[in-house]
């Protein structure tokens, strides 16, 4: 920690003044640009610089509150920095080169309307690069090491920057399906929703082996004879009449590996099953009664439970839970080739034709997966609850387990309900209502931290055996999913802890809380319905909670959901820890699902190197390279959802694209100054209504009170407000569809409406449509 130079003018004679604060978190951001990490400078870093103690503190806080709200500085979880200042690690888009021909990037990721335009990014880059070194070229996106340029003029860009990996290469490209008509005229369909009905032509001699339906990239070659662009076919994808072909759309588009390495496979198939306890470092766990409780068509099983009450006298009524994940790291050792592979994907991803894995099934289906009544290894870890649900202590253990019973959610369900099956009944008394009766603990535990409570349904796509949707269905939510759901994040804690607590370097899960913009918005739209958020105190998700309380069965409580879940930050990994706001933790990591999360991994690794559990621990890492990995999977998060979420767009529209001109009761899930977005209430389906559709008036966009409302009737169509459409348009390759307002519950039946009807081929659904909550994957 850089010590302040001096400490002059202050507001009183215990406090820094604002230019002192000011030119302390510029010090330290530089130090540790240099050092090649994120550090934290928080509320707390800066009065111990200062020697601020006592009730002095709240004077800080009051004035590094007003630095943030004048704008002169930016909270990021629970850290300062200068507005607009980048991390040591950044995901960047090249985006050109400057005059001297050096390649110039900015953050792919930038809030434009809060800070201003994008700090460039000047890349320095090898004239001969080494063989395997990075070499960049415009429109790719990179993993950058960023730092500011003290140097720089005031035209020159801010900061200089080294390229750490590059993610994705440019697309100079378009992705399309080839639609080849009766006299040989072929046309390309983009697949990109913001380019849906502008076709492509495409000559003869310039399709080369492709054929109808095949799904292609094509390079845009200029405007034709009657303005159409043209496209010669650079590459065919595959087949859209092949299996699992709506998901390959996706898997191409944004670049997801699909097929692991040779060397890969190699590894997974010579690795032996574990199935002895030699092992100094294992214990033998095959006698306790694990189980496994998953979806019913679960293929991999990583996680298991078990609970009891704890014989400890010092702990009457309280209970040991016990979670047993799989021993990923075992198998995949730092380094090796289903690591690099591991660390390429970030993530399993899941589609409703298919799932992309992060390790080869050898790894994920057999050896990882905790089966009834086979060894498997394990890294598990005992955690005492209180009869209340407070956890008193934990530790971890590596193990050899046999799990007892393969279990599925509805199944353990009815058996604590009074309706055991005849597997189930052997379980009841001795596994299933001790679990319960802990998680009951832990509930209570829960409800008094009071983490953000946002109930959303979750839909699931059932296909066909063509691969079509066949239904949409909306699975109950269990108490055993709540159960499985708070016990994992009890694990996950404990290893942010454990780790903490041996100084060992991690990756956390990080949730930032809202941003100042946001909340304001918030309490602006709040206002207009007669509720009030609390302002001039730390912002803790039981406000939230109160709010969603008061309006839970009225009129506006969809509304207000929706509104409060587009209020919350994107949780991401990152190495420098500033707490989970959803959640209400100071700390937290994930560690339940290595099978799936490579964020995991790394965990595993870190408690195996910390704790000195054999073999397959955390190699040694500096700051800067966890950061780097954090970036990448972070990165790789996002990209699986985009991934997903455009999937289920594409299979549902085709799913309506033979019901046009069908009615559906739908909600407004956006409103834009361009239209309505809407979703359909029994598939859940996401469409857009063009604004110059919904009458001969003149409809003013309402930012705060996400209305479209006519300047003369005065007809209003509010976010949450449920009407009933008719489909006129659908586009399945894009996964667009296009609606017709008929009824508002508001305002009853309308009139046929005399205004324009743009078509799909006009582009009107080129903006991007209002963020929908993630399906988002049980245990933490």
């Amino acid at each position: 920690m850089i010590k302040p130079k001096s400490v002059t003018g202050s507001s009183s004679p215990a406090l820094p003044s604002r230019d002192d604060i000011l030119a302390f978190v510029a010090r330290q951001r530089e130090a540790m640009n240099k050092a090649g990490h994120a550090g934290k400078i928080g509320k707390r870093e800066i009065a111990r610089a200062f020697g601020v103690k006592g009730g002095d503190r709240i004077a800080l806080k009051r004035l590094l509150g007003e630095l943030e709200a004048d704008g002169a500085l930016e909270r990021r979880g629970k850290r300062f920095v200068k507005p607009g200042v980048l991390p040591a690690v950044v995901v960047a888009e090249v985006t050109g080169r400057d005059r001297d021909g050096e390649l110039i990037a900015v953050p792919a990721e930038w809030n434009a309307d809060e800070l201003g335009p994008p700090p460039r990014i000047l890349l320095g880059v090898s004239r001969r690069p080494r063989p395997g070194e990075p070499a960049p070229g415009v429109g790719d996106r990179a993993l950058v090491r960023a730092e500011p340029d003290p140097d720089a003029g005031p035209h020159d860009p801010p900061y200089t920057g080294r390229v750490v990996k590059l993610l994705s290469r440019a697309r100079a490209r378009v992705i399309g399906v080839l639609r080849v008509a009766a006299n040989g005229a072929a046309r390309l369909e983009p697949v990109d929703k913001k380019q849906a009905g502008r076709e492509l032509a495409i000559a003869g001699e310039d399709r080369g082996e492709a054929r109808d339906g095949d799904l292609v990239s094509v390079d845009i070659l200029g405007k034709g004879r009657y303005g159409a662009p043209n496209a010669r076919v650079r590459e065919t994808l595959g087949s859209l009449a092949s299996e699992k072909a709506v998901s390959l759309i996706a898997l191409r588009v944004h670049d997801i590996p699909v097929e692991f390495r040779p060397e890969a496979l190699a590894e997974a198939a010579r690795a032996p099953a574990l199935r002895s306890t030699g092992d100094a470092h294992r214990e033998d766990w095959r006698a306790l009664p694990l189980v496994t409780i998953d979806p019913p068509d679960a293929k991999d099983h990583d996680d298991a439970v078990f609970a009891a009450p704890d014989a400890a006298p010092d702990n009457e009524g309280g209970f040991v839970v016990t979670v047993a994940i799989a021993d990923v790291a075992h198998y995949v050792r730092p380094h090796s080739a289903l690591d690099r592979d591991a660390l390429e994907r970030g993530n399993s991803v899941y589609f409703p034709d298919r799932v992309v894995p992060m390790l080869p099934e050898r790894i994920s289906n057999d050896l990882c997966s905790l089966r009834a009544d086979e060894d498997r290894p394990a890294l598990a870890v005992r955690m005492r609850l209180s009869a209340k649900g407070r956890k008193i202590d934990h530790s971890f253990h590596r193990i050899m387990m046999r799990s007892k019973a393969k279990l599925h959610y509805a199944q353990a369900q009815d058996a604590v309900d009074g309706k055991p099956d005849a597997y189930c009944a052997p379980l009841l008394e001795s596994v299933l209502r001790p679990l319960y009766r802990a998680y009951h603990a832990a509930r209570h535990a829960r409800e008094l931290r009071s983490p953000l409570e946002l109930e959303l349904p979750e839909r699931k796509i059932l296909l066909n055996d063509e691969g079509a949707v066949e239904r949409v269905t909306t699975p109950p939510r269990l108490e055993t999913h709540r159960l499985i759901e708070e016990f994992m994040i009890l694990a996950n804690v404990a290893a942010a802890e454990v780790l903490e607590e041996n100084r060992q370097a991690l990756i956390y899960r990080a949730h930032d809380e809202p941003s100042r913009e946001k909340i304001a918005a918030l309490s602006e739209f709040l206002a207009t319905i007669g509720v009030k958020l609390a302002k001039g105190q730390t912002l803790r998700p039981s406000h939230f909670n109160v709010i969603l309380a008061r309006v839970r069965g009225r009129e506006h409580e969809n509304i207000v959901n929706e509104i409060i879940l587009r209020t919350q930050a994107q949780a991401e990994y990152t190495h420098d820890n500033y707490g989970h706001f959803g959640l209400n933790l100071r700390r937290y990591a994930h560690f339940t699902s290595p099978i799936r999360r490579y964020a995991d991994l790394i965990v595993h690794r870190a408690l195996i190197r910390a704790l000195k559990l054999g073999l397959g621990g955390l190699p040694d890492m500096g700051p800067g390279e966890l950061a780097e990995i954090a970036a990448r999977i972070s990165g790789a998060e996002r990209r699986a959802m985009a991934a997903e979420r455009e999937t289920v767009d594409r299979l549902i529209a085709a799913h309506l694209a033979g019901q046009i001109g069908a009615r559906f009761s739908a909600r407004i899930s956006g409103v834009t100054r361009a239209g309505l977005f809407v979703r359909l209430l029994d598939t859940g389906a996401d469409g857009f209504v063009p604004a110059a559709t919904l009458g001969r008036e003149y409809f003013r966009y309402d930012e705060a009170g996400h209305a479209l409302t006519a300047t003369g009737s005065g007809e209003s169509y509010r976010l949450g407000d449920r009407i009933e459409v008719k489909l006129v348009e659908a586009a399945p390759i894009a996964g667009a569809l296009r609606f017709e307002v008929l009824r508002s519950e508001a305002l009853g039946a309308r009139g046929q409406r005399g205004g324009a009807r743009p078509s799909l081929r006009h582009g009107e659904l080129a903006g991007s449509r209002p963020t929908r909550a993630r399906k988002t994957r049980r245990r933490g």
